[in-house]
């Protein structure tokens, strides 16, 4: 005997729609995927009649997005599982830079730590986390690594150093200056000389398709 994976979608919204009231702005089916946008200052209490009215128990994950050209840049998405229903669905909330996001940890304690990583990560605010500090990046580390603006490189460098037996901070150097790429190949018709292209002797321009060969018949080697 055989079962699903997960089980339908089907009336989900529907039941959303009718358990959350004016907490939901909006509710898609997009991919096999449910998603639920709540307002931001309604979380807790959209959050509770999740858990305890739809029957999502677990709370998963909590991650976020950026989306740098919006006026609430980032998204906060709780990802939650049915045990008895045996399905899944993703609550999302918007916010800013300053804006906080209330805390959940009062229905999942383990939320606590997902925050602290949505919060080391994208700089979210989460107001009653009672331990709201970093917890994946280094002490004295500056900016949150994941938001777009935020460079690749980032802003230092740690290395041991041997002269003072320890390991040291110091801003990024890197071994090559930057470049830029048009990752164009060479053979495809670049108007510009490599490094390198001096050393090879002229070529002659390329003759005309079906242009008779200079060599003599018993000149061509078989």
């Amino acid at each position: 005997m055989s079962f699903p994976k997960y089980a339908s979608n089907a009336g989900v919204i529907e039941a959303a729609k009718a358990a959350l009231g004016d907490l939901l702005i909006a509710a898609t089916d997009k991919v096999g995927e449910v998603r639920l946008d709540v307002k931001r200052e309604g979380l807790v209490e959209a959050m509770r009649v999740v858990r305890d009215d739809l029957h999502y128990q677990q709370l998963m994950e909590i991650a976020g997005v950026d989306y740098p050209d919006r006026a609430e840049r980032f998204e906060v998405v709780y990802c939650m599982l049915s045990l008895t229903r045996n399905h899944r669905i993703r609550v999302h909330v918007a916010t800013d830079e300053v804006q906080a996001v209330p805390s959940v940890t009062g229905l999942w304690p383990v939320a606590g730590w997902l925050e602290r990583e949505v919060y080391d990560m994208y700089g979210v605010l989460f107001e009653g986390n009672p331990d709201l500090r970093r917890i994946l990046t280094d002490y004295g580390f500056r900016g949150h690594p994941q938001r777009k603006d935020f460079p690749l490189t980032g802003y230092v460098e740690l290395r041991y150093s041997e002269a003072e037996k320890r390991v040291a901070y110091q801003p990024v150097k890197l071994a090559q200056d930057l470049r830029m790429f048009d990752f164009m190949s060479p053979w495809e018709g670049a108007d510009y000389i490599l490094p390198g292209d001096e050393k090879a002797p002229p070529q002659k321009a390329p003759e005309a398709p079906g242009a008779p060969t200079p060599l003599k018949a018993d000149e061509v080697k078989k």
